[in-house]
């Protein structure tokens, strides 16, 4: 029997079990709120300063607290225009336009005395790089330069949104030591370096936080849709693209860092969400050897500011590990041989709000607020090692100077019968400050002519000799067998063009002040053909053009003669008869190509020929319309995608769809005659979709494909692109420590190297090609073998054909002997292989046009010349 007593004391206990429950969960939740809790100013300032209340700050202007959600690049330019307009310490500019059309800025942020004086500042430092007026220079009362810049790629967030604090910073604190900093510093602050990427990806991140934030990794926040928000409008990393700028984002920093030759630039990044914090240097054994070693002790210097900031509010941090001070096209890499100091910050990645990790949650305000810090401690390290900076970088270029007088070569010439390769060569050393002149006349050099009209010759007598010297450089010994990016990058080779070491600098005429795109002329006044030669950069342009306007343009292929001179194969003759044009408007159409392509076309009065072909001959074939289609999303590499679809769009002006596998699954493929595997997975293909593939080729079509793309087509059964394989009867390997496997497997990857290979001039996909030997970029371990038939390895890697950059010793002797194109029959379609990306980073113009003969005349070339 239960007794009053024991039902009041089950009551009671019950309800202080019930009360004791309910306040763990009101714990819990409250715990959840806490962490989930957005900070606010407070978190990231230091603590201390006082703020001018007048300056806006970012929650003020935005409606959220800086971390809350992730600023879009509209809401970046609002706050910069507002905080321009605020504080006489910032003047704001300009500097040009995103692919996508959005404002590139660069916000000037010095004491106001300063900028009353701004110009006369900024001519006094570019005299630090003037040999003959730098000694003259007091550096005790110069400014520094500081050059600050945010999230180059798009998705790697907490630098662009570091930025609003930064700025606010800027023109808020109060105090004697932010009026010393700004007194003694010009800051050129970029707050955005892409935005098409950062617009991308906020959206992204930002349409998918739940209230209660996801940091499950496998939230779709985590976890962008193909290509991601890394990369601009056209799916580069622009952080590759400083050296070569061949993007509008990339130019636009160009030029500012050229007017100013900054003394520190620094450049915020992102990395994998399980690290820590990584600051320059980078791992010692793999500096430039261009590179001063002065250069690495300063940047170690400044390392211990962020070191000392970071400690104080108790961050974890990494340095001289993973990254490295190789590659002149990377932002942190770029100042260094211009007598700047770059430095590299990356943060562990949240890529969203908040992520799982190794070290705990990874929260967004964090990730900004590493960034914040080290942004004030490079302002804090700049400014007390101003004098020490400065004098480096006036160092920098005396010592410059006096190596450039010891040095034999005095000067180098580069040419071309491609006027235009030329000149995109010329135009990109001129966009990097270097003085180019004009030849003084024709030079023949070891064998080679340089006609004066297309050569081009810079000295190294001139402010940029160490960056001159850095776009000729060769090197294939190193004392480090590792590289975070490419090993070799001479950019006569990238560019496909002729040149010679000078051994005087008499060749060089008149120093280039408005360097034009060359134009061509109409040559003879026949009324019978027009013929123009394959050699020009932009024939497939105009070719196109012409197609589309419906003129039916055939290709030789066979020499012939005509106009007193002989045309080689590849050499485009349109007929005036018989065209569905009348023949005045087909003249204008050839005087536009002069114009707008640079192009030479000349105009025949007959069409015999009686030492090659007439005219007439069937072995002119007449070309069609390429319909292009390029397969992306899935796992096809967006960087490699986007190449393709930049060089068609942008510089071919030939339309392109850009396919997902997905659609490519269920579409009919009759519209497109041409398709386009860019180096991917194409795992997702289905097997109706590689059926539907096979008989799209059988029926006429050309399907080419590109490195890692190969395997796929081998395996579907589209082609015969066999790669060699490891041998199988080698000895058994040496023991080695565990702690060696890292670094061993990774010096077995060939990031990109140039490679000599041969080629057969007669073969369609060299047409334009004047040499039987051409440099060839390698980036991958893909080596195919030669196929058996004698017409079947136009390009072929001989027994030694490394040029420069690195390549392991078991990778060297694969690439030996082995092919780099093949072509499979089908049916009446092709299958085209390339081991290689032949679009490289926009900048590789040298095997663009074997990409372009293979859309044009790939369904032409012979069965017999098949795998």
């Amino acid at each position: 029997m239960v007794t009053q007593n024991t039902l009041n004391s089950v009551i009671i206990n019950y309800l202080d079990f019930t009360m004791k429950k309910t306040l763990a969960a009101i714990c819990f939740v409250l715990l959840v709120v806490a962490a989930q809790a957005q900070p606010d100013l407070g978190y990231y300032l230091p603590p201390g300063v006082q703020y001018n209340p007048a300056i806006p700050t970012p929650a003020k202007l935005l409606g959220f607290e800086v971390g809350e959600w992730h600023a879009s690049h509209d809401q970046v330019v609002a706050y910069m225009k507002a905080m321009d307009a605020a504080s006489d310490r910032i003047t704001l500019q300009q500097t040009g336009l995103t692919h996508e059309a959005r404002p590139l800025l660069l916000l000037t942020i010095t004491s106001p005395k300063n900028h009353g004086n701004i110009e006369s500042i900024r001519q006094q430092h570019l005299q630090l790089g003037d040999a003959n007026r730098a000694s003259q220079l007091d550096t005790k009362t110069m400014p520094a330069v500081f050059y600050l810049g945010c999230s180059i790629h798009g998705n790697e967030a907490s630098g662009v949104n570091a930025g609003l604090l930064m700025v606010y910073h800027l023109a808020a604190a109060q105090g004697p030591e932010i009026e010393k900093y700004l007194d003694q510093t010009i800051i050129l602050f970029d707050p955005a370096f892409n935005p098409d990427g950062i617009q991308r990806f906020s959206g992204w991140v930002n349409s998918r936080k739940s209230k209660l934030i996801s940091a499950d990794p496998n939230d779709t926040e985590h976890n962008e849709a193909w290509p991601g928000g890394r990369f601009n409008h056209y799916w580069f990393d622009l952080n590759r693209d400083w050296l070569v700028a061949q993007h509008p984002e990339s130019q636009a920093r160009a030029r500012q860092f050229q007017q100013w030759r900054p003394n520190v630039l620094t450049d915020h990044h992102e990395q994998g969400t399980n690290a820590t914090f990584f600051f320059m240097p980078g791992v010692p054994s793999r500096v430039n050897p261009l590179t001063p070693p002065r250069n690495q002790e300063l940047t170690k210097k400044m390392g211990e500011y962020h070191a000392k900031a970071l400690d104080e509010i108790g961050s974890l941090y990494f340095t001289q590990e993973g990254y490295d001070d190789f590659y002149y096209g990377k932002g942190s890499t770029f100042p260094d041989i211009q007598g700047s100091i770059g430095i590299l910050f990356e943060q562990a990645s949240s890529r969203g709000h908040a992520q799982e990790s190794t070290n705990g949650v990874l929260r967004f305000p964090f990730t900004v607020r590493n960034q914040f810090v080290t942004m004030l401690s490079s302002l804090k390290a700049t400014n007390e090692m101003r004098e020490e900076l400065l004098n480096y970088q006036r160092e920098f270029f005396r010592n410059a100077a006096a190596e450039a007088a010891k040095d034999v070569t005095k000067a180098f010439i580069v040419g071309s019968k491609d006027k235009a390769r030329a000149f995109h060569f010329a135009e990109m050393a001129i966009r990097q400050n270097i003085d180019v002149h004009k030849p003084s006349g024709n030079v023949t050099i070891n064998g080679q002519t340089f006609d004066a009209e297309s050569a081009y010759v810079i000295p190294c007598n001139q402010t940029q000799y160490k960056l001159v010297k850095s776009l000729f450089f060769k090197q294939t010994k190193f004392t480090d067998s590792i590289f975070y990016d490419i090993s070799s990058w001479t950019l006569p080779l990238a560019f496909g063009l002729q040149y010679e070491e000078l051994k005087t600098s008499t060749a060089a005429g008149e120093k280039i002040s408005d360097l034009k795109m060359p134009t061509g002329k109409i040559i003879g006044q026949g009324d019978y053909a027009y013929v123009i030669e394959p050699y020009g950069y932009y024939t497939p342009r105009a070719i196109y053009r012409l197609l589309e306007k419906g003129i039916r343009v055939k290709v030789a292929n066979e020499p012939f003669h005509g106009a007193g001179k002989r045309f080689d194969r590849g050499s485009f003759m349109i007929s005036v008869d018989n065209q569905d044009r009348l023949p005045d408007q087909l003249a204008v159409w050839m005087k536009d190509i002069t114009e707008k392509d640079g192009l030479d076309v000349y105009a025949l009065g007959t069409g015999l020929d009686y030492t090659g072909v007439s005219l007439g001959s069937s072995s002119f074939t007449t070309l069609r319309k390429p319909e292009i289609a390029i397969l992306v999303e899935g796992g096809v590499s967006p960087t490699d995608a986007g190449e393709l679809w930049h060089l068609l769009d942008v510089r071919y002006q030939i339309p392109v769809t850009l396919m997902p596998i997905s659609v490519f699954n269920t579409t009919s493929l009759a519209k497109y005659n041409t398709l386009l595997m860019p180096e991917g997975s194409y795992s997702q293909i289905s097997e109706s979709g590689r059926e539907k593939l096979k008989a799209w080729v059988q029926s006429g079509g050309t399907l080419i494909g590109f490195e890692r793309a190969l395997n796929w087509l081998t395996s579907a059964g589209l082609a015969k692109f066999d790669m060699k394989k490891e041998d199988e009867k080698k000895e058994p390997a040496k023991p080695r420590p565990y702690a060696d496997l890292d670094e061993a497997l990774r010096a077995q990857e060939t990031s990109g190297a140039i490679f000599e290979a041969d080629v057969d001039l007669t073969h369609p996909i060299f047409y334009g090609y004047t040499s039987a030997k051409i440099p060839v970029f390698k980036a991958n371990n893909l080596f195919m073998t030669k196929a058996n038939g004698a017409y079947a390895n136009p390009l072929v890697f001989g027994a030694n054909p490394l040029i420069s950059g690195y390549i392991s010793r078991p990778n060297y002797d694969k690439l030996k002997n082995s092919s780099g194109l093949g072509i499979t029959a089908l049916g009446r379609g092709r299958v085209i292989g390339f081991t290689e990306n032949m679009a490289f980073r926009a900048f590789w113009f040298g095997s663009n046009k074997m990409l372009m003969n293979a859309i044009y005349y790939g369904h032409l070339i012979s069965a017999e010349a098949g795998r």
